[in-house]
């Protein structure tokens, strides 16, 4: 049986997948094991906000009801980036905050990210205790009277939040001109006005949420749009942002594309020349472009990987004590400033280097060179033992022998299908397509590996 929490909270179809019903039990399973639950004589608090997709009110509404009817205060916080809710999750001292959004995905879609006290993401062993805990919450005690939870509104949610970015700045960026997509989502009004606040010359685009035009051909997954404006505007930069705000990319003065893997890079060399990248060290996915792990590695800057999902790029955050980390998709962690991904804080610390050095952003992103990709699916029998196969494990090797270190190979399941992806870099498009097409034939060819159930 497949897990409720994904990679990133509980996601799917609103109204469909994510009902009602469902987002009120996860609230009420949150309460309980966060919480505290309904016992008699505690208080907690949660902060709750959402993106401005139309089925955010409804589904904030339920799990408003849920935590309020096992004894938990809420503050509610409005739209806002989901960064903005884990900060004001900590500020509030809070025992839990929710976001309700479903990120990058279509409008559609809708999802419920939880944070624990301090605004962090939770560790799978707790998001596994909520989901255990669903069951039971129809069978739990429940408070009465006076012990339910109360309702609150934060006004100054955005201004609180607004006032954290400015502190994060590094620089002021009077001069520069930046075209920003906020994706019709939770960036629409804090990121131009954090920008603005910063000195930059901003012109917004896809501003204006309705809460059925999210993500709709525009922001980080849709670069298009941005790439026009950057130049019909004459802008230095573009920066584009999801639906929750939670992700950075980049576009340069002549609309190339600046993605996680550069925006890394340059902060990684910024830091480190200021003294503040944590043992000369960056944390990446193993999705990252081995050009990034060159460049690093030519900088002098070490780089550890991790599974993909920035979960795991925060725990080896947290566990080596690092400053900086993220993945190619934009999402970038600054744990000196957040707990979570921040896009407009990654756009405010990229744009100050670029007026701290007085170099463009194509300058400052020739830095790495990034090696051609290729990614097949593989359709398979039991993708949890393809990496096992004998005939798999032979033909990896045979490539990672003739890549050497101008290229590498990564095999990875789906999280969601039996698939196994099957990734090759290479100094040039046709040996990255061979060597992938070799190894496809040998994955697809592969027979399960019978496992050890003692």
């Amino acid at each position: 049986m497949d897990r409720l929490f994904g990679t990133d909270g509980v996601r799917g179809t609103a109204n469909s997948v994510l009902t009602v019903e469902l987002a009120m039990q996860v609230a009420q399973a949150a309460a309980v094991v966060l919480g505290g639950g309904s016992r008699s004589g505690t208080t907690t608090t949660a902060v709750v906000g959402r993106d401005p997709r139309i089925s955010g009110e409804v589904l904030e509404s339920a799990v408003v009801a849920g935590l309020t009817s096992f004894g938990v205060d809420v503050v509610r916080v409005g739209v806002l980036p989901t960064p903005a809710v884990a900060h004001l999750t900590a500020k509030h001292g809070a025992a839990l905050g929710v976001m309700i959004s479903a990120s990058h995905n279509p409008m559609p879609d809708n999802g419920i990210k939880i944070f624990g006290t301090g605004g962090r993401k939770l560790p799978d062993a707790v998001e596994d205790e909520i989901e255990a805990q669903m069951p039971l919450v129809e069978l739990a005690a429940r408070p009465s009277g006076a012990q339910l939870g109360r309702i609150r509104s934060d006004d100054t949610a955005l201004g609180t939040y607004l006032d954290h970015l400015a502190v994060a700045a590094p620089t002021r960026l009077d001069g520069l001109r930046v075209v920003v997509d906020c994706a019709n989502g939770a960036a629409a009004e804090a990121a131009p006005h954090a920008y603005r606040a910063a000195g930059a010359h901003v012109i917004a685009i896809n501003a204006e949420p309705s809460g059925l035009n999210i993500n709709d051909d525009c922001g980080s997954t849709h670069l298009d749009v941005l790439r026009a404006a950057v130049t019909e505007h004459g802008a230095d930069l573009g920066i584009a942002h999801d639906g929750d705000a939670d992700r950075c990319l980049a576009v340069d003065a002549a609309g190339n594309v600046v993605d996680g893997d550069a925006i890394m890079a340059i902060l990684a060399i910024a830091m480190r020349d200021a003294g503040e990248l944590t043992g000369d060290t960056l944390v990446t996915t193993v999705m990252s472009n081995l050009g990034l792990h060159i460049a690093m590695r030519d900088a002098g800057i070490e780089t550890v990987s991790t599974s993909v999902g920035d979960r795991y790029v925060l725990e080896a955050l947290a566990d080596g004590g690092f400053a900086l980390g993220g993945e190619q998709s934009g999402h970038i962690v600054l744990p000196g400033f957040a707990t979570t991904g921040d896009g407009t804080l990654t756009a405010l610390r990229l744009m100050g280097t670029m007026a701290t050095t007085g170099r463009s952003l194509t300058e400052l992103a020739s830095v790495v060179t990034v090696l051609p990709q290729v990614l097949l699916n593989v359709a398979v029998d039991d993708k949890s033992t393809v990496a096992c196969n004998p005939d798999v494990v032979a033909a990896v090797a045979a490539a990672e022998a003739e890549l050497g270190d101008t290229g590498r190979v990564l095999l990875r399941p789906s999280g969601t299908e039996e698939l196994v992806r099957v990734m090759v870099e290479a100094p040039g498009v046709p040996a990255a397509e061979r060597v992938a097409r070799e190894l496809a034939e040998v994955v697809a060819a592969a027979r399960p590996v019978a496992r050890d159930v003692r």
